[in-house]
């Protein structure tokens, strides 16, 4: 079939669309797009060309203030914190409706923020997204309290209540999607939100912004602030009139939000922050191409910008030749660097130039470590326009090597053989992290005994990243608190009362 403009499996459909896309970039405060206090704007940029997307306005913390005040003023109104709960379900429905309508718009921002192929956004994101805000509006007349049981001169009644304002800080590697993680359980509870996106990728909260407010969200309730992290996130996170913050992003950021809470007002903080998640491939695995294949999208999927990324192949060691074949020839056939405008690509290149250098240089260190290159670990051929690095893997590597310990948050993964479960346990367990994990095994009783060793907030097994909107998606360790996705997210945005009504003798 000949490609048109209107066909959307081809890439001139989206270079179509990307030339004639003109996004919001002002900030979204008390229901109004407005310009940033300072008047200040930076810069946008496209990964794959390095051309300046837009320029955004700069908010500030005179604007947070402005935000926390809308906000504030919002919830005590009461036009989103008191409605019934039917009301605040349709909102969220419409909201989930029209993200769905809007999702080539949306899809195409990110592609074009961050670098993510557009079958990704397509095919993954956008359809996480809705289902995300789909979920958490069917919470809503599900948040209970409880009668508990005392003696009859009183009556004790545990109600739950939305915290007041939420502020949610979001990284770059899945914009919208992790928008939608914090933002709809704490709309979801009855609370306001201000949203700090990250710099890198801010182009389709501002949208999200407009569709929300289309959908029936009252002024104020919804806030988006563009700007740096240690400006408007800073003052977000210090705020004193901020109920909690919801962070997603690194664990260094996720610590200094915990800091700017004890230098406030005690505020509440979720955080999920980093990773270094191991894959363990165990001798009796019963289907080695499966494992592979899984331990292959684990890594490079989302071009290793994966908080959960499964970086650490933890393999016997005597299918660790045999599975380092198979795992090149998978990653080759599998993930092609490219236009992330063409939905054939299915690996786009890195978020920024400063992204790049830090993935190259952790090459390197692996290579002066001592480790085996045996896949990639440069800039693709014809790709040196954009910040884009090719699917790397290392072998031979050692658990004490920088590769292996640090969080590299690109497409590298480093094969660390071992002799035994009691070994892949404790090189599994040797890390300030513990999001995530897989084990490959067809016993039975290794998979519930390595489970059970495994220091991680969500094991997978014969299998990596399924799961629902019913699973915790948390961490362990300095990977970071608070669960995502689930019910108790919802909860984690409300606080308990107890009333006590003494009814005499």
């Amino acid at each position: 079939m000949t490609a048109t403009s209107t066909d959307r499996t081809s890439g001139q459909y989206w270079h179509d669309r990307a030339a004639s896309v003109r996004p919001e970039t002002r900030l979204f405060i008390g229901g109004r797009f407005v310009e940033a206090s300072s008047g200040g704007r930076f810069r946008t940029v496209n990964p794959a060309t390095r051309q300046v997307l837009a320029e955004v306005a700069q908010g500030t913390a005179k604007d947070v203030d402005l935000a926390v005040a809308a906000a504030r003023k919002a919830f005590r109104g009461g036009s989103w914190s008191r409605i019934k709960p039917r009301a605040r379900m349709d909102v969220l429905y419409k909201a989930a409706r029209l993200i769905e309508q809007h999702a080539d718009d949306l899809s195409l921002l990110d592609c074009m923020d961050m670098g993510k192929p557009i079958s990704e956004m397509i095919g993954i994101d956008l359809p996480a997204t809705v289902l995300t805000f789909q979920f958490f509006a069917e919470t809503i007349d599900k948040i209970e309290g409880a009668v508990t049981n005392t003696g009859p001169s009183a009556l004790h009644l545990i109600t739950r209540e939305p915290l007041g304002v939420v502020g949610c800080v979001v990284p770059w590697n899945y914009p919208l999607l992790m928008t939608a993680w914090k933002v709809a359980p704490a709309l979801a509870a009855g609370n306001s939100v201000v949203l700090k996106p990250a710099e890198q990728s801010p182009l389709s909260a501002l949208l999200l912004a407009k569709l929300l407010a289309e959908a029936g969200v009252p002024e104020g309730v919804f806030n988006v602030v563009n700007g740096h992290g240690e400006d408007a996130g800073r003052a977000l996170g210090l705020h004193m009139d901020v109920d909690k913050i919801a962070f997603t992003g690194s664990t260094e950021v996720g610590k200094l939000m915990m800091v700017y809470a004890g230098q406030s007002n005690m505020k509440r903080v979720s955080t999920e922050c980093g990773g270094k998640s191991p894959q363990i491939i165990l001798r009796d695995v019963g289907n080695l191409d499966t494992a592979v294949e899984y331990a292959v999208n684990g890594i490079f999927g989302n071009q290793g910008e994966v908080c959960c990324a499964g970086s650490r192949l933890l393999v016997h060691e005597t299918l660790a030749d045999d599975f380092v074949e198979r795992f090149r020839a998978k990653a080759a056939e599998s993930f092609r660097p490219g236009d992330p405008l063409d939905p054939s690509t299915t690996m786009g290149p890195l978020v920024t130039e400063e992204q790049q250098k830090r993935v190259l240089g952790y090459i390197e260190s692996g290579k002066s470590d001592g480790a085996k290159l045996v896949l990639g670990g440069a800039v693709p051929v014809g790709l040196d326009r954009g910040f884009y690095v090719a699917p790397t893997l290392f072998a031979g590597v050692k658990s004490s090597m920088k590769i292996a310990r640090e969080e590299i948050f690109g497409p590298v993964g480093a094969v660390i053989p071992f002799r035994d479960p009691a070994e892949a346990t404790r090189i599994a367990n040797d890390t300030i992290y513990g999001l995530a994990a897989s084990i490959w095994t067809s016993d039975l009783t290794t998979a519930h005994k390595l489970a059970r060793d495994v220091e991680a907030g969500i094991v997978w097994v014969n299998c990596y990243d399924h799961g629902d909107m019913t699973m915790p998606f948390g961490g362990y360790k300095q990977s970071g608190q608070g669960r995502d996705k689930c019910f108790e997210a919802v909860l984690a945005n409300t606080q308990t009362k107890s009333i006590w009504i003494h009814l005499g003798n």
